[in-house]
């Protein structure tokens, strides 16, 4: 790339001060310039902004912005999309707790200005121990946007990963006013869909990013209400009739109805609360499914059946 693009970072933070200087280190480190690093600061209660400040004021990339009040979780993503520059070509989300390989965005600007229709940019990443986003077989390093999403609501593998391990076309950050979807937890998910329905997606057959998994208040949560399984039906009802044909959809969207009741079925004698029950029933009702009392009580009563004949097998 002879005259290289302005790449917008954002790293949104709250109470990250354990990881953020591994973070800012890892951004800092990168090989390709020029970078604007944009830092928000959604009220930190601990040394997260000061930080921050610090190593802003050895830096000319580095801008701290700290909220005036606290912002959801999704409030503060979007906030601090809408800080890049105007003139920024792609922007590279970092969370805080995570950090990229020195070659991350390089790599990824290098594919992306060889291929125009690509919207969105991955690769591998490195998953505390676990390489992840491995779905693409070797060498695919561009496939069209309706064809990967396509694959994945037909159970195909996922290579989106987290925001952390994508680079996005900065214009069609901008074209929208909010571009995560504050009302679904996964909406960096769902972002994926709604972008790839007019890009094609591009793949850097390399470790370049670092997540890292722990019990962050909003993990926990998804963790322990699996939302996992509601936010893929959200997205299966809102994008499978855009990227599948009208009988494909409806059969895919009763078989993942029907595996969504024997996820309730076995969570029947796993002594969940009321919070989980209502987090369900109301998720289900906003996408037209109200949940069958006989249905659940035959899921439950085959999970039953079922652990029996295992525990049965394991006397054996």
């Amino acid at each position: 790339m002879s005259q290289r693009p302005l790449i917008s970072v954002v790293t949104p933070v709250y109470n990250t001060e354990l990881y953020l200087a591994e973070c800012i280190e890892s951004v800092l480190s990168q090989t390709y310039r020029p970078l604007e690093y944009i830092i928000v600061d959604n009220c930190s209660t601990d040394r997260s902004l000061e930080i921050a400040e610090s190593y802003a004021r050895g830096s000319d990339i580095i801008r701290v912005l700290r909220n005036d009040r606290h912002l959801g979780v999704l409030q503060n993503w979007n906030h601090a999309m809408r800080q890049i520059s105007p003139d920024s070509r792609y922007c590279k989300v970092v969370h805080a707790d995570d950090w990229l390989f020195p070659e991350c965005i390089g790599r990824m600007a290098e594919l992306a200005e060889a291929h125009p229709a690509v919207g969105i940019v991955g690769s591998y990443r490195l998953e505390e121990t676990k390489v992840g986003c491995d779905g693409l077989p070797y060498p695919s390093t561009v496939v069209p946007g309706r064809e990967l999403c396509s694959s994945r609501l037909r159970g195909g593998s996922y290579v989106f990963g987290s925001p952390t391990s994508l680079l996005i076309r900065s214009d069609l950050i901008r074209a929208r006013r909010c571009f995560y979807n504050e009302e679904n937890l996964h909406a960096d998910n769902e972002a994926c869909y709604d972008l790839l329905r007019e890009s094609d997606f591009g793949f850097v057959h390399q470790v370049l990013t670092f997540t890292r998994r722990h019990n962050e208040a909003v993990s926990s949560y998804a963790k322990r209400m699996n939302t996992y399984i509601l936010a893929e039906l959200l997205i299966l009802k809102k994008y499978g009739p855009l990227y599948l044909g009208e009988d494909e959809y409806r059969r895919i969207f009763g078989k993942r109805v029907k595996a969504y009741y024997r996820f309730l079925g076995r969570s029947v004698f796993q002594r969940k609360g009321a919070e989980f029950w209502n987090f369900h029933r109301t998720g289900l009702k906003g996408l037209g499914v109200e949940i069958s009392v006989p249905q659940l009580g035959a899921a439950a009563a085959a999970a039953l059946f079922s652990h029996a004949l295992e525990t049965v097998k394991e006397r054996i």
